[in-house]
């Protein structure tokens, strides 16, 4: 069986028509902003002090926090120990919460070390250093009953 022009022709015609359905798609789904809700009973530290201006906000994923500290935005992943900073023109006040889309997210996190999680009674504590000599941030997260991180 030889593959000729004729036979071609509509097979590929359906396949680009698929990709262009789809780019566009995919794109709008990356540009969808995300609504970010308060964490309660949330504690912040920063250098062993509570900061004077500071909120947290959880999206849908465990582990991915924004935080507000001063007039600064943070996004905090736990799970893969990286902290970003984002533009503060991206994140838009809706009363309580928070809309950021992820597709604003820089491309190279802010350098942080030292990174402790560990559980304590009733509080994950999560706790890192900017850059090798600089200064500590520290979050306590609630725990629900089983253990588990709530945010």
């Amino acid at each position: 069986m030889s593959l000729t022009v004729p036979r071609i022709a509509p097979a590929l015609a359906v396949l680009l028509c698929a990709l262009a359905g789809v780019a566009p798609a995919t794109h709008a789904a990356a540009a969808e902003k995300v609504v970010w809700k308060p964490v309660q009973f949330a504690i912040v530290r920063y250098n062993d002090d509570a900061p004077a201006s500071w909120n947290m906000y959880h999206g849908e994923k465990k582990g991915v926090l924004l935080l507000r500290l001063w007039r600064r935005y943070l996004l905090v992943n736990v799970q893969e120990q990286e902290v970003y900073e984002l533009d503060p023109d991206k994140v838009k006040m809706q009363g309580d919460n928070i809309e950021w889309s992820p597709s604003d997210i820089p491309p190279e996190p802010i350098e942080t070390s030292e990174w402790k999680a560990r559980d304590v009674g009733p509080m994950r504590r999560v706790k890192f250093r900017f850059g090798k000599t600089g200064n500590f941030l520290d979050i306590q997260l609630p725990l629900l009953v089983n253990g588990k991180p709530a945010y």
